[in-house]
């Protein structure tokens, strides 16, 4: 399986007893490693740094507030 669209047929083919433990399992992938490393990628590429200006911007300007 290749591509997305032939997983999902593939799921689609499934027994309902299948999918529930397809479901399950993929609910126990970590994906948070992959988040992780993106963001750093970002931050350290510049793709990031626009966000951070705009909201020091922000922030000088009086637009920010404080977290309950």
């Amino acid at each position: 399986m290749s591509s997305v669209a032939e997983i999902i047929e593939a799921v689609k083919r499934l027994t309902e007893r299948e999918r529930g433990q397809f479901l399950d399992q993929l609910a126990e992938i970590d994906l948070s490693d992959d988040w992780d490393r993106q963001i750093v990628a970002d931050a350290e590429s510049g793709r990031l740094d626009r966000f951070a200006e705009e909201a020091i911007r922000e922030h000088r300007a009086g637009n920010s507030h404080p977290f309950p």
